[in-house]
């Protein structure tokens, strides 16, 4: 390296021959050396793009699935579209700003750790989706033909599920985390796809069977199951409630066979950028550098067209971020205090606290509250005495006396015995 000269320098410097020397060159965790400075800028613009869209949709499907799973018991369908999510948030929160900063610079400063991880993390996580989607293409064919049958899913089943996909996809990327890393070439430092003579010939088997296993079967298996739930769904039901379970399936099914064609379609020009990386042959040509970058642009775009598919193709998905935005609206606001709420010493706020007083009986053939009906009732039950009857009126015909008088028991002892006299 040029004393004084930065390596970002040294790499533009080489613009007439960087493509020639570094066409056998496999470049590993984003890093892809570019002469046009107006490309490493546009690249990692699109992809900050893509993750901040991407993110906030996929916080609203997790907060909306969250929030419905502490209703009630989690359903597996439900903890697989989660799941979804969730790979989905991991790649564009740890994996989109490594590539954006990879695509940004002309070296690898990004570390040893970086380097190796990085295509790994991401083949990972795009390695659970893909079965996550044939988990989900099977729980749906299964609903298909009994939509209206409530299955419960237990706890453990769902963890079960989860785990031995996440399991699978951890392990089916492992010779990228083997073998690659950080090397100098003229005098640059870069992150490369280091393959030893010993293990060549096991990576070209490996860059031949990882699509198959990923891409390929599971999206043969999605579109099978998929193909029968569609087939269900189409059979019409004779009782209405039958007929709208039906309808509630078959949206279920065009929704999530929407989410499988568009990652399909979106992941497609990845896997031929893959193939013809792995399968180079010496003197043969490179794949263009733009359609490396290209094709990594619409694999992360699956992460941000998945939300939106869920989130306006679902019915049930719209009306629970309705009510999550309802919620984050009633949790920023202050809660009521007491002296807005009816005041204790208000006859009205507390009617069945206060005790009836004679005046309140309803009279015969009165009309109003179920109350009423209930007194008419035990006046018809209960016969009422002369006496009592004749208190009564007398207690009616001088309410106000009554009712401000603060002793009303003095004048209860005086009537007493007048009538003894």
């Amino acid at each position: 390296m040029e004393k004084g000269m930065p390596p970002a320098a040294l790499a533009n410097s080489n613009s007439s021959t960087m493509n020639v020397s570094f066409a056998h060159l496999h470049f590993a965790g984003g890093y892809l050396p570019s002469d046009s400075k107006d490309w490493r800028s546009t690249v990692p613009a699109l992809l900050v793009a893509v993750c901040l869209v991407g993110s906030v949709g996929n916080l609203c499907v997790v907060g909306v699935l969250l929030r419905g799973a502490r209703k009630g018991k989690p359903s597996l369908i439900h903890s697989l579209i989660l799941n979804l999510s969730l790979a989905d948030l991991s790649l564009l929160l740890f994996s989109a700003p490594v590539r954006a900063t990879a695509y940004s610079r002309g070296v690898w400063d990004l570390g040893w750790f970086v380097c190796k991880s990085s295509d790994w993390f991401i083949h990972t996580c795009m390695a659970a989706k893909s079965l996550t989607i044939v988990a989900v293409a099977k729980v749906c064919c299964a609903h298909a033909r009994d939509p209206a049958g409530q299955v419960s899913t237990h706890s453990c089943t769902i963890w079960s599920v989860l785990g031995a996909i996440w399991a699978v996809a951890c392990l089916l990327p492992l010779p990228e985390w083997f073998f690659s890393t950080t090397r100098h070439h003229a005098g640059v430092e870069m992150c490369l796809v280091a393959v030893p003579a010993v293990a060549r010939e096991f990576m070209s088997v490996f860059g031949k069977l990882y699509p198959l296993l990923v891409f390929c079967l599971p999206s043969l298996f999605a579109s099978f199951y998929f193909w029968r739930a569609y087939g269900q769904c189409r059979k019409r039901g004779t009782k209405p409630q039958n007929l709208r379970d039906q309808m509630r399936s078959r949206q279920l099914t065009l929704m999530l066979l929407s989410v499988a064609v568009t990652s399909a379609l979106l992941w497609l020009p990845e896997w031929v950028a893959w193939l013809w990386t792995w399968h180079l042959k010496a003197g043969g040509p490179a794949p263009p550098q733009g359609f490396i970058a290209l094709s990594q642009l619409l694999m992360f775009s699956i992460s941000s067209a998945n939300p939106l598919i869920f989130l306006v193709a679902s019915e049930e998905f719209r009306e629970g971020r309705e009510g999550l935005w309802k919620w984050v609206i009633s949790k920023k606001r202050p809660t009521a205090s007491v002296s807005q709420e009816t005041p204790a010493g208000d006859s009205q706020a507390f009617p069945d606290s206060v005790p009836a007083s004679p005046a309140s009986i309803p009279e015969r053939g009165e009309t109003g509250s179920p109350s009423s009906g209930r007194g008419k009732a035990d006046k018809a039950e209960i016969p009422t005495l002369p006496d009592v009857e004749q208190f009564w009126h007398e207690r009616d015909s001088a309410p106000c006396v009554q009712d401000s008088d603060p002793a009303p028991w003095e004048h209860d002892d005086q009537e007493t015995g007048d009538r003894g006299k």
